[in-house]
């Protein structure tokens, strides 16, 4: 959906999907980092090796066909007490496909990941599609700050994409995949870095 293609989507935008979780409403110091498209080998290891050093959790939002490429991988994710959440069993796009068969790939990746977190591949819900994945108790996480690492942007315009609007209770998005590799390598550590000096802590979300 290219107009939720900004680095914080506006109040209009979030009108769309009042029921969706954009931002942890708090006051406190944390901020809530998530990562779309995996688990791969080798880049979402790295991702998981940058959280520990900073003690910091996360929430991935998984493909379910990845999943069952990588178990390995993902059971790596879940046994360092990460969450992980349902991103469709084939990354497919909302406005591409019709209700009945969107709900499928979602309940098929439910099945894998065993809770009722959800992100909608490209942001991509149509309005059937959301009251359906509602009407089905699933929990729909968008984004407060978007890093746009998977675009053919500079690492330094990735850093600041997602530097300039994270705060208090963001949910600040990244993608463990391999297009975005590059801009993710660079910029995670930076972020991370950033914030743990400002003291600020990293959650995962909530089941």
């Amino acid at each position: 959906m290219k107009n939720l293609l900004l680095i914080q989507p506006n109040a209009l935008i979030r009108k769309l999907y009042p029921k969706a979780l954009w931002k942890v409403d708090t006051t406190e110091k944390i901020i809530y980092l998530t990562f779309d498209d995996g688990p791969i080998p080798g880049l979402t290891e790295w991702v998981l090796d940058v959280l520990k050093e900073f003690n910091a959790k996360a929430t991935f939002f998984c493909v379910g066909d990845n999943i069952l490429k990588n178990p390995g991988v993902f059971e790596r994710i879940k046994s360092e007490r990460h969450t992980v959440a349902n991103h469709t069993m084939h990354h497919i796009k909302g406005f591409k496909n019709n209700v009945k068969d969107y709900l499928n790939e979602v309940e098929q990746c439910r099945a894998l990941v065993g809770n009722n977190l959800f992100r909608p591949p490209y942001g991509q819900l149509s309005r059937a599609q959301y009251k359906a994945l509602v009407e089905r108790d699933i929990k729909i996480v968008l984004w407060d700050a978007i890093s746009y690492d998977y675009e053919a942007i500079e690492p330094e315009k990735c850093l600041k994409n997602a530097l300039s609007k994270a705060r208090e209770g963001s949910i600040v998005l990244f993608h463990d995949n391999v297009k975005a590799e590059k801009n993710l390598r660079y910029s995670l550590p930076l972020f991370l870095k950033h914030f743990a000096n400002l003291h600020f802590q990293f959650k995962a979300l909530h089941k």
